[in-house]
């Protein structure tokens, strides 16, 4: 028996390469996007897309091909650029790994050509799908010699004819809005002569810088305002080289709608890729850093979606206060003998009453019968007006009582202070917890819990929560008239809400002025 050494002759069927290249890119859009990535690691300045019904041309100005450079680029499975992963000009960190990317394009048309020119050399190639297969073991492809054109630099071109399909350039610019680095310098691509502008996002914007034992994360994410939220596209971009890879939800998946509100950018070069450069290596040691640096990330964005959140719901709450404010104070004026706080002041238009006297202060501009609604931004305490050790006429001025001072349990209360002259109540609407009171007054100061089961059914309608607003203040108001009398109280509080609420009690009636 022989034991002299044989040898199997290994081969690859053309029909493979062609799978291959096809279904890397299931969506034949992509091949279009793999094109103008090219021209990129080309070190081009400027790609021309060109997109109709019967073909697609991809033209830019890059540093083209001589005939090494062909033969490079027609390497099935080059490994040319893991070799020289930083084009030669512009220092770019090029996109293409596998080589086979320009097969895509057989994915969409039967046919293609690509045309170059670098210094002196000028070339044509046309790679057509079904005269190569016919060709059995020939791997040639024809190529054409041209003479240089002196009109135009170096660069190539790329068309691919007889289309199996067509390509609408709406949905070619924004596939390579998302795919291509089109934010690098010195880079810019036209879409049938316009220009292919990254996508801008309006909202509240949170930087992203992280240093991991990997590599750089970095980007922005974007808060949208509410009208502007979106089931579309929802998620985080995540970007390797300046290309979209896929989106990401992280852990915003159980957020709800408030997802629909959160878009973004998040570079990290550093994360390996599936060989179809649609997801990541999942079980890598450098995504599993990623993920960790994003957690971090997401609650930073989450704790800053919570305060918009708040900001507006308090805009909401405040300006519901300040039109049950404004009407309770309407009933008051109607009903002056139910005012725990004294005969209304009266005055002119543009003047100030005080006391119970009528006297006028002039000076000041104040809401109608001088009655005033205002913001309290801080805690509010009043302390007694002390007299002046070097005047003298400090020891005749009245003493004034010490107001109570307001306490508030969280940042987001909402305050708001309903002025009689000298006098009057402030509101305060804060987190008191579900099992606190629906709401409680010390000395003039109304607590209304925004926790409360019956406040929170009643906020989710603008004209039920200024009632249930309006409910709580008139009663606490009445309480103080006679607080040891609570039907007195209960019947005063129903005549005031009915007032407050009346038809035509938009504006305050000026009741007749007291000349006793």
């Amino acid at each position: 028996m022989s034991h002299e050494a044989s040898y199997l002759m290994i081969t690859v069927d053309k029909s493979h390469i062609i799978t291959i290249g096809e279904r890397l890119y299931e969506q034949s859009i992509e091949l279009i996007r793999e094109l103008v990535n090219n021209a990129y690691d080309a070190d081009a300045t400027r790609v021309d897309v060109n997109v109709t019904e019967k073909e697609v041309v991809v033209a830019d100005n890059g540093e083209g091909m001589d005939i090494e450079g062909l033969t490079q680029y027609f390497n099935v499975g080059s490994d040319e650029k893991l070799k020289t992963p930083i084009s030669p000009l512009y220092k770019r960190n090029r996109i293409g790994q596998f080589g086979i990317g320009k097969f895509a394009s057989l994915a969409a048309a039967s046919r293609f050509e690509v045309v170059t020119q670098k210094g002196d050399f000028a070339a044509k190639v046309v790679f057509d799908k079904a005269r190569w297969i016919e060709e059995g073991s020939s791997w040639k492809i024809p190529l054409t010699i041209l003479g240089r054109d002196h009109s135009k630099g170096s660069g190539t071109t790329v068309r691919l004819v007889d289309l199996k399909r067509t390509f609408k350039p709406e949905d070619v610019m924004q596939r390579i809005a998302e795919g291509v680095p089109i934010r690098a310098r010195d880079f810019s691509v036209y879409v049938n002569g316009y220009r292919v502008n990254p996508k801008t996002l309006t909202g509240n914007r949170i930087p992203v810088i992280h240093g991991t034992k990997c590599g750089i994360i970095h980007g922005e994410i974007v808060i949208l305002p509410a009208y502007r939220a979106s089931k579309d596209d929802m998620g985080i971009e995540i970007k390797v080289k300046g290309v979209t890879v896929r989106r990401e939800l992280f852990e915003m998946a159980s957020w709800g709608k408030a997802a629909t509100r959160i878009r973004g950018e998040i570079n990290a070069d550093f994360l390996p890729l599936t060989s179809d450069r649609s997801g990541f290596v999942e079980d890598s040691p450098e995504y599993k850093s990623f993920l960790k640096a994003m957690g971090k990330t997401i609650a930073d964005v989450q704790r800053a979606y919570n305060q918009l959140t708040s900001e507006r719901e308090n805009r909401r709450v405040s300006r519901a206060v300040k039109e049950a404010l404004r009407r309770v104070h309407n009933s008051l004026v109607l009903n002056p003998e139910f005012s725990p706080f004294g005969v209304v002041p009266l005055s002119e238009e543009g003047m100030r009453g005080v006391g119970e006297t009528g006297v006028e202060t002039p000076g000041r501009k104040e809401e109608p019968n001088g009655i005033k609604i205002e913001d309290v931004e801080e805690e509010i305490s009043s302390h007694l007006n002390e007299a002046d050790s070097t005047s003298k006429a400090s020891v005749e001025k009245p003493i004034k009582e010490k107001k109570p001072s307001l306490r508030i349990a969280t940042p987001n209360a909402v305050v708001k202070r309903l002025k009689f002259g000298d006098a009057g109540v402030t509101c305060c609407l804060d987190h008191l917890g579900e099992d606190g009171p629906e709401c409680m007054t010390e000395g003039t100061i109304i607590y209304i819990n925004r926790d409360h089961p019956l406040y929170k059914r009643e906020a989710k309608k603008r004209e039920a929560h200024i009632l249930n607003i309006a409910r709580l203040i008139t009663q606490e108001i009445s309480l103080m008239k006679d607080p040891k009398n609570p039907r007195e109280a209960y019947n005063r509080q129903s005549k005031l809400l009915r007032d407050a609420f009346q038809d035509g009690n938009d504006k305050p009636t000026k009741p007749i002025k007291n000349k006793s």
